[in-house]
């Protein structure tokens, strides 16, 4: 038992305090430590390159639910979230060690299917697995992928380099990781309510794919290196954009406006939100888990990526001052608020 007789509770930190708290306290006494905590991964030295290191955990009933996530799609997506840490350091990754934490529940044709997965993953993204561990669980699926990547030093971007003025872009659309959640949700709950009713995805598959099946967006990093166009700050969406651009703004001590008429939104996600009765912006803004990149880049290299079809421009970084706006379709202002997925 802990000897502390204070009691803080975690919800009162949240994931992002929890963090904080943990780790300012740690102090870098190696000189290969080039970036600890704080951003997408690590950066550590060695030699004329620089090693990208990321790492995530992914536990059964909070990261996943195994009554609609296909074990093979688990294994895929497992992969993919940590090599999106990766991309968003402007790197490109090399190898992941994967270890595995298993209940007896689990037969190994079970297992099987997870690292095929896996497996598939790494060979679609010219991936090794290196390493990892096993181990009993009694919390049922536990998942932890580390991921390694390497850059040049001088082509390593950071949330903390956005500058007022630079153009705010993103890579792809959004919504719709939250979206295909909501319907994989819905269909659950029909099914324990009544077993022989089949699922009704049909014709849903983008965003029911966009949750199960995430793909890390290393075609946007060859794209910017194709274009010599490096970022000046970079972040993946996990938490979904409001956070993220969030992050940016503070680790840059700038602000932004972000337009809510060029925030990329697909057809389906759109339409699906409305059939929930969701708002399809609140979706993209505080959805999470669509794993896209979010950028800022120089004003000068707006011509190299204003025909991409893959990325659009949403805003630009204004003076701290200002603040994070959202300037919404009827042209009025509004506070930027992060309401994304909580982890206590």
């Amino acid at each position: 038992m802990f000897e502390n007789t204070e009691r803080t509770e975690l919800a009162q930190l949240g994931e992002v305090g929890l963090i904080a708290h943990l780790t300012d306290k740690i102090e870098i006494t190696q000189e290969s430590t080039i970036k600890g905590v704080g951003d997408d991964a690590a950066i550590l030295s060695a030699g004329k390159k620089q090693i990208v290191v990321s790492t995530d955990l992914l536990l059964e009933g909070i990261h996943f639910d195994l009554a609609y996530t296909p074990f093979k799609h688990l294994g895929y997506k497992a992969v993919q979230v940590n090599l999106s840490d990766i991309y968003a350091m402007n790197g490109i990754a090399a190898q992941v060690t994967v270890s595995i934490g298993l209940s007896s529940k689990f037969p190994l044709e079970a297992v099987e299917e997870i690292y095929d997965g896996i497996y598939l993953a790494c060979k679609k993204y010219n991936i090794d697995v290196v390493g990892g561990d096993t181990s009993a669980s009694k919390q049922g699926l536990i998942i932890s992928v580390t991921s390694i990547g390497y850059i040049d030093a001088d082509q390593v971007v950071y949330r903390s380099g956005a500058k007022e003025g630079d153009l705010l872009c993103v890579s792809g659309d959004l919504g719709g990781a939250y979206i295909g959640l909501q319907l994989l949700e819905r269909e659950k709950q029909i099914f324990l309510e009544n077993p022989n009713i089949q699922p009704d995805l049909e014709g849903k598959d983008y965003v029911i794919e966009r949750q199960l099946k995430p793909e890390a967006r290393k075609d946007i990093i060859d794209y910017l290196r194709e274009n010599k166009i490096k970022p000046t700050a970079m972040i993946d969406i996990s938490d979904g954009l409001a956070s993220e651009i969030k992050h940016i703004c503070k680790q840059s001590n700038v602000g932004c406006h972000v337009y809510e008429e060029k925030i990329p939104i697909d057809q389906m996600t759109y339409d699906t939100a409305r059939e929930f009765g969701l708002d399809p912006t609140t979706c993209a803004l505080n959805g999470g888990e669509d794993y896209e990149l979010l950028f800022t880049i120089n004003q000068g290299d707006y011509d190299k990526v204003k025909n991409s079809p893959d990325i659009t421009i949403i805003g630009h970084m204004t003076d701290a001052a200002s603040g994070c706006q959202l300037v919404s379709k009827s042209n009025n202002m509004h506070e930027l608020k992060a309401q994304g997925w909580k982890a206590f």
